[in-house]
């Protein structure tokens, strides 16, 4: 079953934890396979501290850039509706949900770790929606008529897709809580939104502020 392939994945990295079907805070449209917060409020052990870090399941979380763009993806049909998307760094699936939800013809959730991708296959049947799944970005056939991209600039190297983002669609969307004033001749920012991370981690507020940038071909 696929969502016990993915618990065997997480158990790799936290023995104890569970992935439970979610609503999302400001999101209620959409429902996650995501960690149960229980697993989260303790003390981890060192081992578990570093297969954290070294293993991260970012798929496990809907992080507060996710939220804010699907979000704004629902609450923007027509951006979406009837065309072909592509979610990059997709993580839980969030937004490629969202755009599929909002009627885009095609939606790919594009994203190299194989439980990520194993996660928006589980979420996309949860909400009884259809995404496409890619791994590798480049191979990627056909038009693409936009890119979204949320909380992946945190990453130098990232920075070099967004000139790449430009060249493969005519509209390209980037939402990110920690980079605020990019710098980019092509990219302006569009709005200031509201994402909050879930399972909550105690971010800092300023991070629940993530700012949406625009490029067009």
């Amino acid at each position: 079953m696929p969502l016990d392939q993915l618990h065997h994945t997480l158990h790799r990295i936290l023995p104890d934890a569970r992935l439970q079907p979610t609503s999302l805070p400001g999101l209620p449209e959409l429902q996650l396979w995501l960690l149960d917060p229980a697993n989260l409020d303790r003390a981890f052990a060192s081992d578990e501290t570093r297969r954290l870090l070294e293993q991260p399941p970012y798929w496990g979380f809907c992080w507060g850039s996710g939220v804010a763009l699907a979000r704004w993806v629902l609450d923007n049909p027509e951006q979406v509706r009837g065309k072909r998307v592509l979610d990059f760094g997709s993580g839980s699936g969030v937004v490629a949900l969202a755009c599929r939800a909002a009627g885009a013809e095609r939606s790919i959730a594009c994203d190299l770790d194989p439980a990520a991708q194993l996660a928006c296959a589980l979420n996309a049947e949860l909400n009884g929606l259809t995404l496409e799944l890619a791994s590798d970005y480049f191979t990627v056939a056909g038009e693409l008529d936009l890119i979204l991209a949320a909380d992946v600039l945190y990453d130098r190297d990232n920075h070099g897709f967004l000139d790449q983002f430009r060249q493969r669609a005519s509209a390209v969307l980037v939402a990110d809580s920690r980079v605020r004033d990019l710098q980019h001749a092509h990219y302006r920012k569009l709005a200031i939104l509201h994402g909050q991370t879930w399972p909550e981690l105690g971010e800092p507020l300023a991070f629940r502020q993530v700012a949406l940038y625009q490029a067009t071909a």
